[in-house]
Order: structure tokens, then C-alpha cells, then sequence
């Protein structure tokens, strides 16, 4: 094989560990090649080098069995397990069964049973009453297939995290010589479809070329196919004298996109707002009702250091030093070390002498890293009563002091709230992590009242994160319109667990942007010394 992108070998990893679910080959197995995938997509250099030099190992999770494998890769450009695996498991019918409600192990034992592996032998083996042929798909099942296959489109779409979604959006242009559009553009933080626009002449190839991605396991349609894991990707073919005009469609979303009226062609998205006459509109801004007069809005480039990040000390896995080199080698400032405290009990907590030292490291961190700071600070959770998890005197030493609830999230709204505002007005504290609890697919927002919330923290001037973990992404863009619009500062942080997680300062950074926030709206724009003191 030529060259292969991190982003490429990772994905053949996370097909490897979905198609080795499948197959029941061992759950410890697959979660292997998941946290291979994840490892591989985050490296800063090229995987391909460290295999061919012998030196894979090094990292982290990466063992005999999975260094074979990417030798193997790179030597031949395939994996023989994973062809095999591609043959026994019939991923094309797992991945149509998901759009229809079926489970992914149901669709395989259909497979294996009947010996069929599409769609189509799906419907006809579903019409010919062969259903009934496979071992514990009773009438009552069989009658849900069939009402399944009744139906398009599915009712229970695959959500995707941005930062998953923004990964194969880009993989797949990159594939084709596109351009990533859809939800994930606009930086939504979940989406259940992915699009992908391609400037050609010659169509027809350009279909065939799609249809041969590895990524894509089945067609549904002449431009839409699915990925194993159910989720529709849209294929917008442009000649490119009208590449912006279907650049801007395939981008959405759909009523913003409707409110501009007749677009006119144009080579590029900037000629389609020329010729309307309006001032050109990022995607993040493009929701109802999107503003007349764009903002200028806080750029990555403007963020001079990360507000929450956890070490070895709790749940973390850097050290101090190799946390806050991370941070110095992405130009950074400052870094605020913020691990957790002990009434978080789901994982190791800090106490007041730890706290004290873990100063000497950080302490030892700045000598080293000088005239880079390394803030001492924590992630404190509130107590049931309102108090702060650490006492005043410990408190009062630390550089940058977050809040945090983990425990009674479902909490009623006026308890919550109170707890909440209660512990925001302790002198020490600077910021509110992730303020609504939200894990996106599995725990929707707590009750807390954000207006009130809002109005505590102008009076107080603690600042509201927007945590960057893909899966919170809290608080939300249409939250931080409220937040910047009521003049409440904002800070963006990754909550990174390692050095690789201070790479999702984007994902905070956009959800941001997508609430009109600028970077006076954010507090880590600012240099140390205005940020110092609240």
C-alpha cells in the first residue's frame, strides 16, 4: 500500500472491531481495536512510520496481535481477517438491518441461516416466508421484518457525535475529492446522516468510486449509501460551475437553507451570497433564525489556553509534565490542572493534601516549562448541601477552581438550582463545568435553571463552560446564545483525560461559535494575567 492516512487505518481498525462483534469473537477483543482506532486517529505522526520502523509497540494498547495486523496492512494493503470477516458476517445486511430496527445479531443469524447476504435477498427471502427457517425468529418476529421492510425510511435513525461524524465526512471527501457538507459542517453536535458534495464531470465514475469505499456497505439508493453501522451518507454530484450553490445546499440546514429563496449557480459558496446580496454566513450560523449582520466570532487561533484538564493524579492519564507539554507544543499559554476531588467517588479523588502535593509537581512543571504557567486548580464537586468538596483555606490557594455536579443530576429543578447557585458564589470559584450534565445519546440535560444560573454567574463572574468532550458538548451553542447574550462569560475547555483529548478544543471552540460567541465572550482568550483574577 502507498500511503495511508491515520484517519484511513483507524477506520479499518473500527471496521475490524464492529465486524469481530459480529462474529462473537470476544468483547475484550473488539474493545482492543476500538482503542487501537482511537490511539491511530489522534497520533501526530504517521502510523506507517512507527510500524516499518518496529517501533508500534511503544504506544499505549498496541500489542503482538494488532502490530501484525497493521504490518500486514502496510505491506499488502489488506487484512485477510477482515476480508474473511467481510464475507462471514454480511455486513451489507447488518448495516440495512439497523436502518429497519433489526438488531445487528438478528441480521447475522439471518444471514448465516439463509445463506443470503443483501437487501434484496432480504426482502425475498422475507416475501417467500423463509424467515421462518431461522432458529428464534418466531411469527411475532417475523411479522415485525416484514412491517420493517414495509417501511423506509427507518424510524430509528443511528445517532452519531460530531467529532465521529466530522471524522468519516471528511474520510470519505478525501476518498472521493470532496467536500464534507451536512450537519457535521455546521458542527451540530449529533447527527443521524452524513453528506459528502463532489464537483465532476464524469458522474457515473464518481458513483462507482463511492459505491467501492470500503466505508460503504450497501446502497439504498443511486446516491445514498450506509455505512456498517446503519448511518445514511448522501452523495451530492455538482458539475463545478454550481459546486458552492450545492455546497451550501448539501450543508444546510434545510430551513435556513429555504429562507434565501432561488439560489443562482456559482462556482463557491462566497459568489452564492454576492450574487443574493447578503453578507457570506459560516455554516455553524446557518440555523433559524440565523442573524442579519454575522458576528465576528471567536477563532481557535484566539485560545490561549485550556481550563480543565485531569492527570494521573485522578482519572487521567498523563502526568502534570506531559500535560502541560502537550498544551505548551499546541501553543498554548497556560493549562489548569483540574482533577477530580473525592466526593466524585466513581473514580480517584483528591483530597486536601493531595492536592498540596501535587503542587510540588506542578510547581516542578513550571521551572521546566517557564514562561509557560501550569495553573493549580480542580474540578470540585458540590456537595448535596451547596458546600464546595474541599475546605476554604485549600480553596483559596488554587489558581483556577471549577465546579462541578456529578452526583444528583436528576435532582428537581429548585433543589439542583439552589445547590448550584449556592456553591457559585464561594469566593474561590471561577468557572461551572459543563453546567447541564448532558451525555449526548445517553443522559439528557438535568433541570437546573439556567436563566437563574446565568444571572448568578453575571453577579458573581464565574464563567459557564463549554465542555469539549464529544459526548457532553455542554453547555450546548443554543445555551451559549442565551449565556453571551446576557453578557455571562464563557470559557472553552476540553476536559482532556489525556494528551490526545486537548485535541478536541475545536469541538468546544464551534460549539461556541454556533452560539454567536466572540472572543470577548471567552475567557481563555485572555492573557494570564487578565485571566488571573475574576
Amino acid at each position: 500500500m502507498n500511503t495511508t492516512g491515520n484517519a484511513r487505518v483507524a477506520a479499518t481498525l473500527d471496521q475490524l472491531a464492529a465486524l469481530l462483534e459480529l462474529a462473537d469473537a470476544g468483547f475484550y477483543a473488539a474493545r482492543a481495536y476500538r482503542r487501537a482506532a482511537a490511539l491511530v486517529r489522534d497520533l501526530p505522526t504517521p502510523v506507517e512510520e512507527l510500524v516499518r520502523n518496529g517501533r508500534v509497540r511503544e504506544l499505549r494498547g498496541i500489542g503482538p496481535s494488532i502490530e501484525a495486523k497493521l504490518r500486514e496492512l502496510f505491506e499488502t494493503g489488506r487484512i485477510a481477517e477482515l476480508e474473511e470477516l467481510r464475507r462471514e458476517t454480511s455486513p451489507e445486511l447488518v448495516a440495512v438491518g439497523r436502518t429497519l430496527g433489526i438488531s445487528a445479531p438478528l441480521a447475522s443469524r439471518i444471514a448465516t441461516a439463509l445463506g443470503i447476504g443483501t437487501a434484496v435477498e432480504l426482502r425475498d427471502a422475507a416475501a417467500a416466508g423463509r424467515l421462518r427457517e431461522v432458529p428464534g425468529v418466531g411469527p411475532k418476529t417475523e411479522a415485525k421484518i416484514r412491517a420493517a421492510l414495509a417501511q423506509e425510511p427507518s424510524r430509528r435513525p443511528t445517532l452519531v457525535l460530531l467529532h465521529r461524524a466530522r471524522e468519516l465526512s471528511a474520510q470519505l471527501a478525501d476518498a472521493l475529492g470532496g467536500v464534507p457538507a451536512g450537519d457535521a459542517r455546521r458542527w451540530r453536535e449529533v447527527t443521524s446522516r452524513l453528506a459528502v458534495v463532489v464537483s465532476t464531470t464524469e458522474p457515473d465514475a464518481a458513483r462507482a468510486r463511492f459505491a467501492a469505499l470500503p466505508e460503504i456497505v450497501a446502497l439504498v439508493g443511486e446516491d445514498v449509501g450506509l455505512t456498517l453501522d446503519g448511518v445514511p451518507v448522501d452523495l451530492h454530484l455538482t458539475p463545478p460551475k454550481a459546486f458552492g450553490t450545492a455546497l451550501l445546499r448539501a450543508t444546510g440546514s434545510e430551513e435556513y437553507v429555504a429562507s434565501l429563496g432561488a439560489l443562482p449557480d456559482a462556482p463557491d459558496e462566497a459568489a452564492v451570497y454576492r450574487a443574493l446580496g447578503i453578507p457570506y454566513l459560516v455554516p455553524e450560523l446557518r440555523e433559524p433564525p440565523a442573524p442579519v449582520e454575522p458576528p465576528a466570532l471567536v477563532e481557535l487561533a484566539q485560545i490561549r489556553g485550556d481550563l480543565h484538564c485531569h492527570t494521573t493524579w485522578s482519572d487521567g492519564r498523563g502526568t502534570v509534565l506531559e500535560m502541560a507539554e502537550a498544551a505548551r507544543a499546541r501553543g498554548y499559554e497556560y493549562l489548569a490542572i483540574c482533577d477530580h476531588t473525592v466526593n466524585v467517588r466513581v473514580v480517584p479523588g483528591l483530597a486536601s493534601d493531595d492536592l498540596r502535593r501535587q503542587a510540588a509537581e506542578i510547581a516542578s512543571a513550571n521551572e521546566l516549562l517557564a514562561p509557560f504557567r501550569v495553573l493549580r486548580g480542580t474540578e470540585c464537586d458540590v456537595l448535596p448541601d451547596g458546600r464546595l468538596d474541599l475546605p476554604d483555606d485549600v480553596l483559596a490557594e488554587l489558581d483556577w477552581v471549577q465546579l462541578s455536579l456529578h452526583a444528583g443530576q436528576r435532582a428537581p429543578r429548585g433543589e439542583l438550582t439552589a445547590r448550584v447557585i449556592h456553591a457559585m458564589q464561594h469566593p474561590s470559584v471561577r468557572c461551572l463545568s459543563h453546567p447541564t450534565g448532558r451525555l449526548l445519546g445517553h443522559r439528557p440535560e438535568n433541570a437546573l435553571d439556567l436563566e437563574r444560573t446565568i444571572e448568578t454567574a453575571l453577579a458573581t463572574g464565574v464563567a459557564l463552560e463549554v465542555n469539549g468532550l464529544p459526548n457532553r458538548l455542554d453547555l450546548s451553542g443554543d445555551h451559549v446564545r442565551i449565556a453571551v447574550e446576557a453578557g455571562a462569560a464563557i470559557a472553552c475547555s476540553t476536559d482532556a483525560h489525556s494528551t490526545a483529548g486537548l485535541g478536541n478544543m475545536p469541538l468546544s471552540v464551534h460549539t461556541a461559535r454556533r452560539g454567536r460567541a466572540t472572543a470577548a465572550d471567552v475567557v481563555n482568550t485572555r492573557p494570564l494575567d487578565a485571566l488571573h483574577r475574576r
